[in-house]
């Protein structure tokens, strides 16, 4: 079903705060709140297609792509902090913080420091992390979902719920050459967990969405994201023939929300959809576009190692579709193989007013599955080769 561009008119509905713990919480977040401390208690497995991580499949073995930068920017950024400010920041590395983040823009379980309470200098330095951990795709989509949660304040004026630097920064362990740690932004729409062990990185899981997904007016007009990741998307699902798309198509109406958002890191997905061997050669051509537009995110290096892994596994890879596929159609699809989950959907407003998915509300995620969110199996398989009981 066609769906047009809707007029960006704010929901008339109870605030709640997006900035501390509301009390008490509307009965709604309260219940979200309960079911989120439930799933964290459970002991991490990681996405998988049955319950059992297919062990094996993420090797610690050098990769040749530095992360110095990424730890200097690090240090400066905790440099920077007060003392109050830096025992805010820092968790133990296997604290179970990394599982306590959420896409939504009311406040359940934030943690780490609020970049809305820093200096300017600061908050540049906390940038310069983003800048080092990312490539300039990867950091333009970052910084442009946070002006589009400033848009949607002015659209909104909801100034407790929205805004820029609504976003809190976490670091899991100390910043190391030769030991593990990991740093968290989380916030409204924008999520990038990053793990780093020697010259291994992992940054999944990554939500990135956006209402608006273009900004017709205020400080940031203009503004634009997810265009790349939905029409790469489109392009693949319209060269289907009728035959392949009886395969592809799981539904005609979107799920509420993409499969494996907050509090989801033990879910359970099949793979579903067309296989990559079932696809022409330009139609893989189209696929490998699909994975290269969110890889892409990554620092250059790392993006290219994580790029040769999903290669690898071409041959198991799945797409699989919901939706329309006319240029107007609000849709669901989903990348899924051994090494890599990727899920990108139009929603319904939350902020806006429009009933129906369309294409002013997007959400993204990145999953690294089978037991490696987090570096999970990375640090696995650290702990067993080095004897940590000596000091």
């Amino acid at each position: 079903m066609a769906h047009t561009a809707p007029a960006l008119r704010p929901r008339n509905r109870l605030p709640v705060s997006g900035r501390t713990l509301s009390s008490p919480l509307p009965e709604g977040l309260q219940k979200m709140l309960e079911v989120a401390e439930a799933a964290v208690a459970q002991p991490f497995v990681g996405i998988t297609t049955d319950g059992k991580p297919t062990p094996g499949l993420f090797p610690l073995q050098q990769t040749g792509s530095p992360t110095m930068p990424i730890r200097q920017a690090a240090e400066a950024f905790l440099a920077a902090l007060t003392p109050q400010q830096r025992t805010d920041a820092l968790f133990p590395l296997e604290s179970d913080v990394w599982r306590r983040w959420s896409n939504i823009h009311p406040f359940l379980m934030r943690h780490g420091v609020l970049l809305d309470a820093l200096t300017q200098a600061q908050r540049e330095r906390a940038l310069a992390l983003l800048t080092e951990s990312l490539s300039q795709v990867g950091w333009d989509t970052a910084r442009n979902v946070m002006k589009l949660n400033e848009t949607i304040r002015e659209i909104t004026g909801r100034d407790e719920e929205y805004g820029e630097w609504l976003y809190w920064l976490s670091f899991m362990g100390t910043p190391s050459s030769d030991e593990p740690w990991g740093w968290q932004l989380d916030g409204h729409h924008l999520i990038i967990n990053c793990f780093i062990l020697h010259d291994h990185t992992v940054l999944t899981p990554m939500f990135m969405g956006s209402e608006p997904t273009l900004a017709p007016m205020g400080k940031y007009a203009g503004t634009r994201v997810f265009e790349a990741e939905e029409q790469s998307g489109l392009a693949l699902a319209q060269t289907l023939t009728p035959q392949q798309r009886q395969k592809t198509v799981l539904a005609e109406n979107l799920p509420n929300e993409v499969f494996t958002t907050a509090f989801r890191d033990n879910f359970e997905l099949r793979y579903e959809g067309i296989c990559y061997g079932e696809l022409t050669s330009g139609q893989r051509t189209l696929l490998q576009h699909v994975l290269d537009t969110y890889v892409g995110r990554l620092r250059p290096g790392h993006a290219q190692v994580k790029q040769e892994d999903v290669r690898r596994h071409l041959e198991e890879t799945h797409f699989a579709w919901m939706g329309g596929m006319d240029e107007y159609s609000a849709f669901y699809y989903r990348v899924h193989s051994p090494v890599i989950l990727i899920e990108f959907d139009h929603q319904r407003g939350i902020a806006l007013d429009n009933d129906e998915p369309s294409r002013q509300h997007i959400h993204t995620v990145v999953r690294t599955p089978n037991g490696n969110d987090y570096g999970m199996d990375l640090l696995r398989q650290h702990r067993q080769q080095v004897d940590h009981s000596r000091p």
